[in-house]
């Protein structure tokens, strides 16, 4: 072994750590190993900076412009609602039919794009049909995760396959290559999670004891407070007419700096009527009238020497009067992999500022966090307790549909509306476009690259999608990633390790044949893909495939397709997708329930992988 092979070894062993430790962004680890091949002598400047202007890092941009453009014009919402009218109430005939939708909309949309336009409606329909949420969102991001099977432009590593046999002077594969076998593991998916997989689901969280056709969610909503902790922390207060704040601004009463409480909803309440008006807005300029009444945020006995210094009466709690899903509204939300609040605290963010709403509490790993919550820097995966009034929360969750900083996980009945909206006047042009895309690159007349660039640009021309947003929601932690980690697979190749690396698999397993190497190239791509991005794995293991390949005297085109589905299995832990991570805590799930259930259809896609491939791609 050579000190070059060493160094970029080490290198990538180092990578590996980081990205299974997770302490830095995967696109930040990419662009520092990058740093150190080029700091090392291993690359030119030339090689290290190829990978921005590879054509599947173009392609992936582009793609996403045309998934983003489903997404904005309410395609993709139109669809989740179909599901949640033909699903019915029966938990087998929700997941199957769950999976049969997911799983064609991910084959040409992000599997985190479409989760995220999933979620809520799949929590709807759990709460109609009166069963756990825990039972249908593994079965849900699982069929997202296998939707990327289905097409060549389904997920990252079906691109990265394709172009590693297009760059070793073979045939790439086309458009729908993966198709059989993405469908045929979709189909064993199905079946599997119809007749075994759900029962090896938990019910972490219980079914609402209500009605089906009830639609109150007043039960849901109180067992979210709970479960953030804040239950003692909910008071409600009336201004009386002697009281000192009355003609005073929130800021002027300083309030959450004297008392250290959050004002959560106002309601104008007149002596002369029986009940409070409707939940207004509160913002730094909402003054005090006498007789207003008043939801807090507030430590028991902060709450009554407020009341005594300040002149107003103590009266039964939101969750004890009602104002709980009549005024004060309580939904849950999910942070997204791009969303702009990562690494910055509810402090920094502002939230009541810039989007008129409290964050009553924080879970990580569905854990409430403690103490000064709001000072705590947000992951990936973190789930915020937001309260406000109707007329604050509605623009919210509309706004918020598209898959923006938040996923709406637990919605209240009064909110759903909101989500019920038309598709876009732009809606049949971006569908148009998109099939035309589609028909263009089955028919391979042009390179595909080209053609998804025509249809995005295309989608931006006629409206279907602003480029405001696409900028704004573009996965650039994506596109950096991969665009860093290809030259590596350089370094590899340059130095040789990628045949050291080869040499030893094919030493250990190619004496037992071809399908013995299918088998190995598998299972060490599912292992990397549990713990590491299936795109960086992919990027990792095309490189060795094709040179095992060469070694054995056999066409990569059977190994190829082993890895690139092989990292789209995903399915053991909560780490091993941002699919997984979206669905651990509306779930309620543990890291266990997630292997229970993946690894037995991991074993089953393996086994259609060592039954099909060699059919349908010959060694």
């Amino acid at each position: 072994m050579t000190s070059d092979i060493l160094i970029v070894l080490s290198i990538l062993l180092a990578t590996i750590i980081l990205f299974v430790s997770d302490r830095l962004r995967l696109d930040v680890v990419a662009l520092l190993a990058l740093l150190a091949l080029t700091l090392t002598g291993i690359l030119t400047p030339a090689e290290a900076s190829a990978g921005f202007g590879d054509t599947v890092v173009i392609l992936i941009a582009a793609l996403f412009v045309v998934g983003e453009a489903l997404l904005q014009t309410g395609v993709a919402a139109s669809i989740s609602r179909w599901l949640g009218r033909v699903a019915g109430t029966s938990e087998l005939r929700i997941i199957v039919m769950l999976m049969v939708v997911v799983a064609p909309l991910s084959a040409f949309i992000s599997s985190t794009g479409t989760v995220a336009i999933m979620l809520p409606v799949v929590v709807a329909l759990a709460r109609r049909a009166r069963i756990s949420p825990s039972r249908l969102l593994i079965p849900m991001a699982y069929a997202a995760l296998i939707g990327g099977m289905l097409t060549l432009i389904g997920t990252p590593p079906n691109l990265v396959a394709s172009e590693a046999l297009a760059n070793a002077g073979r045939d790439p594969f086309g458009f729908f290559s993966f198709t059989p076998i993405g469908l045929l593991v979709l189909g064993v998916a199905i079946i599997f999670m119809a007749l075994a997989g759900r029962h090896l689901l938990p019910t972490r969280v219980q079914p609402p004891a209500d009605a089906p056709d009830a639609r109150n969610d007043a039960v849901t909503s109180a067992e979210l407070i709970d479960a953030y902790a804040v239950k003692d922390d909910l008071v409600s207060l009336r201004v009386r007419p002697t009281s000192p704040l009355i003609g005073k601004s929130v800021v002027e009463s300083t309030l959450s700096t004297a008392y250290d409480v959050t004002l959560l909803a106002s309601y104008p309440w007149q002596n002369d009527r029986a009940q409070p008006g409707k939940a207004r807005a509160v913002n730094a300029n909402t003054r005090f009238a006498a007789g207003d009444l008043l939801d807090l945020q507030a430590p028991t006995a902060q709450a009554e020497r407020m009341a005594t210094e300040l002149d107003l009466d103590v009266l039964p709690s939101p969750l004890e009067s009602g104002h709980l899903n009549t005024g004060l509204l309580v939904v849950e939300v999910a942070l997204t992999p791009r969303s702009s609040f990562l690494g910055r605290s509810v402090v920094d963010l502002a939230v009541r500022s810039r989007f008129g709403v409290n964050v009553l509490g924080v879970q990580r790993l569905g854990q409430p966090l403690k103490g000064a919550f709001a000072q705590e820097q947000l992951r990936f995966g973190d789930t915020l307790l937001v309260a406000g009034p109707m007329v604050t929360l509605a623009p919210l969750v509309r706004d918020q549909r598209y898959y923006g900083d938040f996923v709406i996980a637990a919605v209240p009945p009064e909110l759903e509306a909101e989500q019920e909206t038309t598709m876009a006047p732009q809606a049949p042009v971006a569908i148009i476009i998109t099939l035309l895309m589609l028909i263009v690159m089955a028919g391979g007349w042009v390179p595909t690259m080209t053609v998804a660039l025509l249809a995005a640009v295309a989608l931006v021309l006629t409206g279907c999608v602003k480029v405001t947003e696409v900028y704004k929601r573009m996965s650039w932690e994506s596109l950096v990633l991969i665009a860093a980690m290809l030259p590596m697979a350089t370094a590899l190749n340059k130095t040789g390790g990628t045949s050291l690396i080869a040499g030893g698999i094919v030493e250990t397993i190619g004496p037992l044949g071809p399908l013995a190497l299918i088998v190995g190239m598998f299972l060490l791509t599912t292992i990397f893909s549990q713990f590491i991005s299936n795109t960086a794995t992919a990027v990792l293991m095309m490189p060795i495939a094709l040179e095992a390949a060469s070694r054995l005297g056999i066409g990569p085109e059977p190994l190829l397709m082993t890895v690139a589905i092989a990292a789209s299995t995903a399915f053991a832990t909560p780490i091993a997708s941002p699919v997984n991570t979206l669905v651990l805590t509306p779930g309620g799930y543990r890291f266990a329930d997630y292997a229970r259930a993946g690894l037995p259809l991991q074993l089953l896609v393996l086994v259609i992988c060592m039954i099909f491939v060699p059919l349908l791609f010959p060694f």
